[in-house]
């Protein structure tokens, strides 16, 4: 099939709301992105336009999959300058360089399931900002999150799977219990919760608080909606 049927067929499932909202979108959201550059030369204001334009791109089915290309591989054997650290959750269905329409080099992605911090992805954030200078750091959870779905059933039954899985209930747990359950769609309410309590994790920690309190990182969450692709900003 080629890449316009694709294309074709993925807007017919989305309806009439998924070809109104490609058509409705001004040319320049799909400009190409700037080219990232030295380490500090892309501020969080800047990063983050490169992230809302992408996924408006994404949205409308309208991504350019910038920087795959020969001499963009080639460029990046010297180094990497990614202008965002993106930590997601680990679902196969929110990879953030499809989600934003970026390419090689221009994300540092780091993915566990809901989010959780431990160790090693604390270090992994903290590698981004100290050592290759990322202004911007994205905390994006997402709808339907399964983490955040077994810590609302362990919260309400309070049956803490065991193993690993466990773990990250357990670390997710605080968030739930900490949530009014106003009826409306508590694990909705969990997941938006649970991307602000990381982010914020994120702006207290010892190795980030410096640059947060400096302004030279900015630490955000947001939250991916599987039904419309849209990320929205909390």
């Amino acid at each position: 099939m080629s890449l316009s049927r694709r294309g074709a067929l993925r807007a017919s499932l989305l309806g009439g709301a998924g070809v109104a909202a490609a058509t409705a979108l001004p040319a320049s959201a799909f400009a190409e992105p700037v080219p990232t550059a030295e380490p500090g030369s892309v501020d969080a204001d800047t990063a983050m336009r490169l992230l809302r334009r992408g996924n408006r791109r994404w949205r409308a089915f309208r991504s350019r999959h910038p920087h795959e290309g020969r001499a963009r591989r080639a460029e990046l054997t010297a180094g990497q300058s990614p202008f965002a650290t993106v930590l997601g959750c680990a679902d196969s269905r929110v990879p953030p360089e499809l989600v934003f329409d970026q390419g090689l080099g221009d994300l540092f992605t780091i993915r566990s399931a809901g989010e959780v911090l431990d160790e090693s992805v604390l270090g992994s954030v903290s590698y981004a900002a100290e050592h290759l200078e990322v202004p911007l750091i994205v905390v994006l959870g997402h709808s339907s999150c399964g983490a955040v779905t077994a810590a609302v059933e362990a919260h309400r039954t309070g049956e803490i799977p065991h193993g690993h899985i466990g773990y990250l209930v357990e670390e997710i747990l605080p968030v739930v219990e900490s949530t009014p359950d106003d009826g409306e769609d508590f694990v909705d309410d969990c997941i938006r919760a649970n991307a602000r309590h990381v982010a914020e994790t994120l702006r207290q920690d010892a190795d980030l608080r410096d640059r947060v309190e400096s302004g030279r990182l900015e630490i955000v969450a947001a939250r991916y909606d599987l039904e419309d692709s849209r990320v929205t900003w909390l």
